[in-house]
């Protein structure tokens, strides 16, 4: 390293370091050995590049790399009828979203993001869109569709509750390649809070919380009387066009209060689960690895769970890398060896995961602000 580069390391850790957590780590012992962590850097309290939009993280940084609208002037909505006009015009490239925007129940309400290239959708302070519907046909927030080299930002997406009516999640990407998805909150979704299918490809989710705060809905028509299933990858086993796709990272992100299963639940994806956090109590499973699914879960914090990791009868791999399990019960044990990802990422040791997570995950920013890491 040049001595100007580590003199500015030296300063961020100065500036960004923090006490790690005072708790006992149990470190995974399957898959546990330093030459799986070729492809990242483990720094103490680094925060790196603050505020350089080219320093995207995991996955969304090939592929030619993802920067959404860049610098185009923005256009600020304040209501329903204006996002959806701003979502739906291929000129708007930079979208602020200010206040409360609620999704109206009826049929066509929820917003449809398609066919599009180079486009920023984010959040003042605060920012909020939410549904209050529970039905099949009308639920859910937004379908991103077809679309490439996009980025959300510090936006809360708040659902209604989960009710398994076979409805739809508070968002979908469907079809989309380098999308990056930092700091925003998915919560109480009817079918999930955020699902990848269909191709979907070259995507990050960096310090994004999920969570359920409201009761699930029984009853519902689709079997489960608890559906408060987060996070789904791959719609099928038999959608094998999916196969050599679903390239996700999940780098610092937070499962939280009332997540019961899909922490998220992998078929066929190369998925990276980076210096994240779960401590949804009360849970059923929380990584679970599907059909062909090919996971590395690296310097994560496993606390209060159950079945930290779940292996089907039918996955390629998972490896569990320096991971810490705080009373847990059931499996923490990966098997086989995964992916080496393509791609280098600043990476804290599993003892300083929570308390960055913690303060930092969701919808805490201050706008479109880039560099997370």
């Amino acid at each position: 390293m040049k001595i100007k580069s580590t003199i500015t390391v030296f300063l961020l850790t100065l500036a960004f370091g923090f006490t790690a957590c005072n708790t006992e780590e149990i470190a995974s012992p399957q898959n546990d050995e330093s030459s799986i962590l070729a492809t990242t850097t483990t720094g103490s309290g680094l925060i790196a590049k603050e505020g350089n939009c080219d320093d995207v993280p995991g996955w969304a940084s090939q592929n030619g790399g993802t920067t959404g609208g860049g610098t185009a002037e923005e256009t600020v909505v304040t209501d329903y009828a204006q996002l959806k006009a701003a979502l739906q015009n291929a000129t708007v490239k930079v979208i602020k979203v200010s206040g409360t925007i609620t999704i109206p129940a009826i049929t066509g309400g929820r917003l449809s993001f398609k066919d599009q290239t180079g486009k920023t959708l984010y959040g003042e302070s605060g920012a909020k869109l939410v549904s209050t519907d529970q039905t099949k046909s009308n639920s859910g927030i937004m379908n991103i569709s077809r679309c490439k080299n996009i980025i959300i930002r510090n936006l809360i997406f708040e659902g209604p509750g989960a009710y398994d009516t076979d409805g739809w999640d508070n968002a979908v990407l469907d079809d989309c390649q380098n999308v990056w998805i930092d700091h925003c909150e998915f919560r109480d979704g009817v079918d999930g809070n955020l699902d990848f299918k269909n191709k979907s490809d070259f995507i990050t989710v960096s310090y994004t919380k999920f969570q359920y705060l409201k009761a699930p809905k029984a009853g519902g028509p689709g079997g489960s009387n608890d559906h408060r299933f987060s996070n789904l990858i791959g719609s099928s086993d038999t959608q094998t066009t999916d196969r050599g796709k679903l390239s996700i990272t999940f780098a610092r992100c937070w499962w939280g209060n009332g997540c019961k299963q899909r922490l998220p639940r992998v078929r066929f994806g190369k998925v990276d689960i980076v210096n994240s956090y779960f401590n949804c109590e009360g849970n059923d499973v929380c990584v679970a690895a599907g059909f062909e699914a090919n996971i590395r879960i690296e310097e994560s914090v496993f606390e209060n769970v159950n079945t930290p990791i779940d292996l089907s009868a039918t996955f390629t791999a998972v490896s569990s890398i320096h991971n810490a399990f705080l009373n847990t019960t059931g499996n923490r044990e990966g098997k086989n060896t995964a992916f080496t990802p393509p791609y280098t990422m600043l990476t804290l040791k599993n003892d300083e995961v929570k308390a960055d997570i913690t303060s930092r995950a969701g919808a805490t920013i201050n706008g479109n602000i880039c560099g997370s890491f």
